[in-house]
């Protein structure tokens, strides 16, 4: 079955692009492209898409604020962020508000549709300079809490090297287990845990 996308986006040139590109996959069905976030307020919750990817910067209604209003409305949607925006203020206003991606807008075509797919599978994909302001902010603020305790030794491994942003593809790599392994144990931590997404689970375990 694919996977069903929409789009709020207020650049036509971008709206566009990502809206082409994304519909040559099969994996893929866009169900919704907004320009504004009042568009996709009033529509969202009607087509309850499994992933939407949200600008910040709207006309009217910031993307953000979008987010804050249709999470408790379409609890089955996941959020990626898609913005230019890269400070911690808006980095972290995104993320409380119930996204569990954010791209930056340099971000390439391709590695765009890995990380919908991944979100689809359960991860919470990030630019890599996201990804470090949260390895940052876990540094500097927190130090391991009891709830590391509940992980076996391979599942802090790896919630380790999701909080350096690494994808699950590198994960495999670097511990030399396959993709589907690290999918199991990821799923094991968010599990134990408690959490819905890798924020969640590096804000659980290390402190926030």
């Amino acid at each position: 079955m694919s996977i069903s996308i929409a789009i709020v986006e207020d650049l036509e040139a971008v709206r566009n692009g990502l809206k082409d590109f994304i519909s040559l996959s099969t994996d893929f069905l866009v169900v919704g492209v907004f320009k504004t976030g009042e568009e996709a307020l009033a529509e969202l919750p009607h087509i309850t898409p499994d992933i939407v990817i949200m600008d910040i910067n709207l006309p009217g209604m910031n993307g953000i604020e979008c987010i804050r209003r249709v999470k408790d409305k379409s609890p089955g949607t996941q959020f990626m962020m898609f913005t230019v925006y890269e400070n911690d203020e808006k980095v972290f206003e995104a993320l409380k508000a119930g996204a569990s991606g954010y791209l930056l807008k340099n971000t390439g075509l391709l590695e765009i549709v890995e990380s919908v797919k991944e979100l689809h599978e359960g991860g919470s994909p990030m630019s890599a300079n996201i990804a470090r302001k949260i390895v940052n902010l876990v540094r500097d603020t927190g130090k391991e809490t009891a709830f590391m305790d509940v992980l076996s030794p391979r599942e802090k491994e790896i919630l380790k090297l999701l909080a350096k942003g690494l994808l699950y593809k590198e994960i495999s790599h670097q511990l030399q287990i396959t993709t589907g392994t690290v999918r199991i144990h990821i799923h094991k931590i968010y599990e134990k845990l408690h959490v819905q997404n890798r924020t969640e689970a590096i804000n659980k375990a290390f402190g926030k």
